[in-house]
């Protein structure tokens, strides 16, 4: 997508977004049955078609199965079930007291649908991370378009073929394209659009978005940190970051980017995240893990390549395969490319720290993470987290707050805009309409122009 110049929007985007606003202008996508259907939908694709989602995820990204149903399969039905169970709730009017100047009166709160809404899907979870937002968008009543990655190709066919067989097809579409496509529909003027994806891409779908006044939810990413304190335990703790890096060959917004470890337990807990790295990949031909296309390996070997790190592990690259070896660095300098640039493979610089406040000041002299994760004990990971502003924090765990549609997700500062999941999707997919409905008397006439003294010194007391 150029950065400089804005497309017009082609008669298609025009026209499909005038079909799904006539749509959505029936109001056939208000009723709390309508709604529930759509997320029903997606919970049975998700029931229904594993063995096939897996096969996509397996062409695109050459993803395990158990990996397929863990991070876009059950993730997204556990997001769809979460909200059909509580959507009565949530579409439920908020009563508000009012002022005693405004009675008789009631006054509340309303969801309103936002109309039609664009979802902008990524590559790496391309089932979650576009039909999670889809949850939050139909639960509101929204019409919705839905643009897979292109770079994801075999998923986001799946998905043309799969949406339109369980959901609404009047009121839901898939339309696949590259980045040309993206601009042009952002060009169309949607009512609210959804980005997942990089920070500078990020930065172009809310300039792409300007001139049309779309609201955008930017997730994002950025370097997500984990800090270690020297009480944590470190069994625990290696065996976690392992996981969660390995999970996608490290390809996952949310995935722990580097480790800062109190010096006095860094070379213990580097030892064990080595250990379980190699216990997590044993039962692999190749412990090297598939990285998605040449333009993502090239990057990530050259990061490998230029570190001023110790490796301490892996470092083996695959050119022909464009397979990478799980890679552990350590102490790089602060300078690094492998520390400036988010890193999102299966690359893991690990830094020794003197003291958690060096910790907090390295951490807080960049630029705001989408996740932060604390090891150690409660007291002292709360007094971390109050320290280091961060999307969604989690102690003694990584990226778990993602599945917890309880919580909001998003980003901070660079890391994104607004945030979604569970309640929170619904509410930022709606607007919170409010609504004072008035009586017809009393009509007291003192209150109307011209206004007397009386009047006005009544008035002053009233409002």
């Amino acid at each position: 997508m150029s950065s400089t110049t804005q497309a017009p929007a082609t008669a298609d985007s025009e026209l499909l977004l005038r079909d799904l606003r006539a749509t959505h202008d029936t109001g056939v996508t208000r009723s709390l049955d309508w709604r529930r259907e759509q997320l029903l939908g997606i919970e049975r694709l998700c029931d229904e078609r594993e063995e096939e989602i897996a096969g996509a995820l397996a062409a695109d990204l050459g993803r395990p199965a158990a990996d397929a149903w863990l991070g876009d399969i059950a993730s997204t039905k556990g997001e769809a079930a979460y909200a059909r169970k509580h959507l009565r709730t949530w579409m439920r009017r908020k009563r508000v007291s009012l002022p005693l100047a405004q009675q008789p009166a009631r006054g509340w709160v309303q969801y309103d649908p936002l109309g039609v809404v664009l979802i902008i899907g990524p590559w790496n979870y391309p089932v979650y991370l576009s039909l999670g937002p889809l949850v939050a968008a139909v639960a509101a009543g929204n019409c919705a378009v839905l643009k897979p990655s292109e770079l994801a190709p075999a998923t986001s066919a799946l998905l043309a073929d799969l949406v339109p067989r369980y959901l609404d097809p009047r009121a839901v579409r898939v339309v696949e394209g590259d980045a040309v496509v993206t601009q042009e529909l952002l060009a169309a003027g949607f009512d609210h659009a959804l980005f997942t994806g990089g920070t500078e891409v990020g930065r172009k779908i809310m300039a792409a978005a300007a001139p049309t006044l779309t609201p955008v939810t930017l997730e994002l990413g950025g370097k997500s940190p984990v800090i270690v304190t020297a009480d944590a335990d470190l069994d625990v703790t290696a065996r976690r970051i392992a996981w969660v890096k390995l999970l996608n060959s490290g390809q996952t917004c949310i995935a722990p980017d580097y480790v800062l470890a109190d010096e006095s337990i860094a070379d213990e807990l580097i030892t064990k995240i080595i250990a379980n790295v190699a216990e997590f990949r044993s039962g692999e031909t190749d412990p090297a893990v598939p990285i998605v296309n040449r333009r993502q390996y090239d990057r990530l070997a050259e990061l490998i390549r230029s570190t001023g790190g110790a490796i301490a592990a892996g470092g083996r690259l695959d050119d022909a395969q464009l397979r990478i070896e799980p890679t552990v660095v350590v102490d790089p300098a602060w300078s690094d490319p492998v520390m400036r640039e988010e890193i999102f493979g299966p690359v893991l610089p690990i830094l020794r720290i003197q003291s958690m406040d060096a910790a907090v000041e390295f951490v807080n002299s960049a630029p705001k993470p989408l996740a932060l994760y604390v090891f150690g004990s409660q007291r002292a990971a709360q007094r971390i987290i109050d320290r280091v502003p961060s999307g969604g924090a989690v102690i003694n765990h990584v990226a778990m707050h993602c599945l917890v549609p309880q919580l909001p997700f998003g980003g901070v500062g660079a890391s994104g805009t607004g945030a979604y999941h569970g309640r929170w999707g619904f509410e930022t997919m709606s607007h919170r309409r409010a609504v004072l409905a008035k009586s017809t008397r009393p009509d007291p006439r003192m209150f109307y122009p011209p206004y007397s003294a009386r009047a006005l010194k009544l008035m002053r007391k009233v409002f």
